[in-house]
């Protein structure tokens, strides 16, 4: 099957090793801000994190998004204050928030796949390249939740689902709406 180009792609058409590196660092960073801006909520506090996430791997692919979020957590892990409410180091990362974090490296990669397989233009199919993952996500993050909290599953799927999930569609929205806006913004410069 063939992959399309993304968004990336048709912008940044080099395939440079820095190019890359300027993306994946620019991408951490839009994570570790976008973490920053949260509702603390327990045991999982809500924030934009899943709307970067969702706009890097709508814009950057499988690989470059897959790579973004593995070096966003190894800054995490390295005690840079990346997550939400300023959080760092692996300790946090075993906390109840782990499994979303662990999942956030798969949501980027399937978003991107999504995108490179036929979901990368138009606005209803960018926004199932986005909504689809982020629904996914909820599988490890709840798995997670039940296993090293006392929450019995309804109650995981309880605090660490539900209260997500109409914020999940919205910041899908939001992110198709970007990436579709930045197709068009390249379509008029050329």
């Amino acid at each position: 099957m063939t992959r399309q180009m993304t968004l990336t792609q048709a912008v940044l058409p080099t395939e440079s090793w820095l190019a890359k590196l300027g993306l994946v660092l620019a991408g951490t960073l839009l994570v570790a801000a976008s973490a920053r801006v949260e509702v603390p909520m327990y045991p999982v506090p809500m924030s934009l994190q899943t709307l970067a996430i969702s706009l890097i791997g709508l814009t950057y692919g499988a690989r470059l998004a897959g790579a973004t979020l593995l070096t966003y957590l190894a800054q995490g892990a390295a005690g840079l204050p990346v997550f939400a409410g300023g959080g760092a180091g692996v300790a946090y990362m075993m906390g109840p928030t782990g499994g979303y974090l662990l999942g956030f490296v798969a949501m980027a990669w399937l978003t991107g796949l999504m995108v490179e397989r036929g979901f990368g233009r138009g606005l209803p199919r960018l926004f199932l390249a986005a909504l689809v993952p982020a629904t996914l996500l909820f599988v490890p993050g709840v798995a997670w939740l039940w296993a090293i909290t006392p929450l019995d599953l309804p109650g995981a799927i309880a605090a660490g689902m539900l209260p997500f999930v109409v914020g999940g569609l919205v910041k899908s929205g939001v992110a198709a709406l970007i990436a579709a806006g930045g197709w068009q913004a390249l379509r008029g410069q050329k």
